[in-house]
């Protein structure tokens, strides 16, 4: 026997043992690093399968959690001001979450990986001098590895895990996090592209549709067709087009579409700080998510995010569109609002197109009832004013049928007086904005909605004692009360008659529809009627129509300067 052998017989048992051991440990160690380059190749391919943004955020952080181990994982998309503007978490139970209450706001440990470009791994982060502590409810957290992903250089967000599984975060998790943070940059990436693209092609299907509803009717309702694109556009439960007299005055929500709708649509609201008023001004934003703006719409339908944009329409801000999610709902973005904004620019554009083919229409018609006006002034009433004569010269050649004539010819001269009222409503121009021609320019708007003419009768002197501030009421006061009937009445017939004397200015509208069975609905849209009369020590009244349905009667005294 070698004596070499010999001595490889007696080595020490333990050596044996101990080169066994190191063999095996590194081993183990090979295949836990494969096992987690296979998991991280796992999850790099799960992120960048998926194109929808909310869904890669979410996906990034559930599997940072799984490559890394973890307890925790959130993701922190950072804002603008370097903030966290969405903070998407996992691991957490909903429960426990609720009870936490607000997400964090990217301050303490949280903020210094917002403005670090580097990695940060704690072993504690509770003993951090950074640390600002953990709300009520808070699970206890100690270890900490923090990771920024970063697309073309700039800093989109972050990844936070916390309480990895064997102990602190070690070199290799950060190594691996730090790696699947690129593949979820490129994803993200990838996902924004593509939300753009899915945006551009929605609101060109959107505009097209917009387009074509308003250039293909000569009476369809304007803003209803862009309240309806507006919902359709942003996924919102509530739009609407909002106007205002001037900046700071009270808000007319002049048209809604959505959940809440009938309930506020027609209203006059006051003015507040928000999302709406800002529109107004010339500014498109979101309401805070803090919810620091107070409601725009009295809480009468879900608000709890607010986006609106003016609305521009051939160089003039002519009001703002608005539209809201419920609490339940994603809050929009600044995505929501770039939509919006080209989406409101290039509706106002189609809007000035159908405009400008109304205006030119309008043109058409008040050219014909100047021909029309002309031809009764110079053919009718000569005509029948020859024929009264003619009657009155009967009667005086034979005075038995002279009370008879008498009655015929009063009959005629009605007539005539009938045919110079007409004339002088033929005769109304765009130019001359009247106090009749404002009423009349209410009534040919609303009569779309009516699916009527109504009748339009006017008492008085209208124009010399309906004027200033008291004409702008009385224009609401008849818009608003026809807009009730529109909503609620379902009427076949409408009759309006405006009185102006020394004794005080009345509207009167009128309906056949169905009456004062429909009890709230009605009444839910007369506060402001009633009010504005109040104002003036007048009085707002429904009563039942003598034929059916409802007459709406709102009266106010003139005061001295009004009266002429």
């Amino acid at each position: 026997m070698d004596a070499d052998e010999l001595r490889v017989t007696y080595l020490p048992k333990l050596e044996v043992n101990g080169a066994v051991g190191d063999s095996i440990a590194r081993t183990i160690r090979v295949l836990s690093s494969q096992r987690r380059l296979q998991t991280l190749l796992d999850a790099s391919n799960v992120v960048a399968s998926d194109l929808d943004l909310e869904h890669v955020l979410r996906r990034i952080a559930e599997e940072a959690r799984t490559v890394a181990d973890a307890e925790y994982a959130a993701l922190g998309v950072i804002a603008a001001d370097g903030s966290l503007e969405r903070f998407i978490h996992v691991g957490m139970a909903q429960h426990v979450a609720e009870k936490i209450g607000d997400l964090p706001a990217g301050h303490g440990v949280l903020g210094a990986v917002n403005q670090s470009s580097n990695p940060i791994r704690l072993t504690d982060l509770t003993t951090d001098p950074r640390a600002v502590g953990f709300p009520a409810h808070h699970p206890p957290m100690n270890s900490f590895l923090g990771v920024p992903i970063k697309i073309r250089g700039e800093t989109y967000g972050n990844l936070y895990l916390t309480n990895r599984a064997d102990g602190p975060f070690t070199d290799e998790d950060e190594e691996l996090v730090t790696a699947l943070a690129a593949t979820a940059a490129t994803a993200i990436n990838n996902a924004r592209l593509y939300e753009e693209a899915r945006r551009a092609q929605q609101l060109s299907a959107v505009l097209g549709d917009v387009t074509s509803a308003l250039l293909a009717s000569e009476t369809i309702d304007v803003f209803g067709v862009l309240a309806h694109g507006v919902a359709t556009l942003t996924e919102a439960d509530f739009a609407a087009i909002v106007t205002s007299d001037a900046v700071g005055e009270e808000l007319f929500i002049d048209t809604a579409r959505g959940q809440g709708a009938s309930l506020i649509e027609g209203e006059v609201l006051p003015w507040v700080e928000g999302a709406v008023s800002r529109a107004m001004e010339g500014t498109a934003s979101i309401s805070p998510p803090e919810g620091t703006d107070v409601p725009p719409f009295c809480e009468r339908v879900p608000s709890s995010s607010v986006i609106a944009v003016p609305l521009i329409v051939s160089g003039d801000r002519i009001g703002a569109v608005c539209a809201t999610r419920a609490e339940s709902r994603p809050a929009f973005n600044p995505g929501d609002l770039e939509l919006l904004s080209d989406f409101a620019t290039q509706a106002g554009l189609a809007v000035a197109l159908s405009w400008a083919r109304a205006d030119r229409q309008r043109l058409g018609v008040i050219e014909d009832r100047a021909r029309t006006a002309r031809d009764l002034h110079d053919h009718v009433i000569q005509r029948l004013f020859a024929t009264g004569l003619g009657l009155q010269a009967f009667a005086s050649a034979h005075p038995r049928h002279a009370g008879r004539i008498d009655r015929h010819v009063a009959e005629i001269d009605a007539a005539i007086e009938d045919i110079r009222n007409a004339i002088f409503t033929l005769r109304t121009r765009k130019t001359t904005r009247t106090m009749r021609h404002r009423l009349l320019d209410v009534v040919t708007e609303l009569s779309a909605g009516l699916g009527m003419a109504p009748k339009v009768t006017f008492t008085g002197q209208i124009d010399a004692f309906i004027k200033g501030e008291l004409a702008d009421d009385v224009v609401a006061v008849l818009r608003e009360t026809v807009t009730n009937v529109t909503r609620h009445a379902r009427a076949t017939a409408v009759s309006i008659e405006v009185q102006a004397d020394s004794a005080g200015v009345t509207v009167t509208v009128g309906d056949d529809g169905v009456g004062l069975a429909a009890g709230d609905k009605i009444a839910s849209g007369t506060a402001n009627l009633r009010a504005r009369a109040r104002a003036r020590g007048g009085a707002f009244g429904l009563t039942p129509g003598e034929n059916g349905g409802v007459r709406a009667r709102w009266h106010v005294p003139v005061h001295g300067q009004d009266v002429p």
